[in-house]
């Protein structure tokens, strides 16, 4: 938003008021897509349910890891 100069207080009231037109919820989804994109999503969603400790470990080292495909 640029900066506006006045030489009277008649001239600032005469100057029209600036305001964004978008709207906030906008802003918001925006704003999500830009962290997606820059801290994207390491685990996958949901809750798992696994028969041992070592099957557990096993699939929170795989989660870490780049997917391939």
């Amino acid at each position: 938003m640029p900066v506006q100069k006045f030489r009277s207080i008649e001239e600032m009231a005469r100057a029209p008021v600036p305001f964004r037109t978008e709207d906030g919820f906008e802003r918001f989804v925006r704003h999500c897509a830009r962290m997606l994109r820059l801290a994207p999503h390491r685990y996958p969603r949901g809750v798992f349910r696994f028969r041992t400790i070592e099957e557990a470990q096993e699939a929170r080292r795989d989660a870490g890891r780049p997917e391939s495909g």
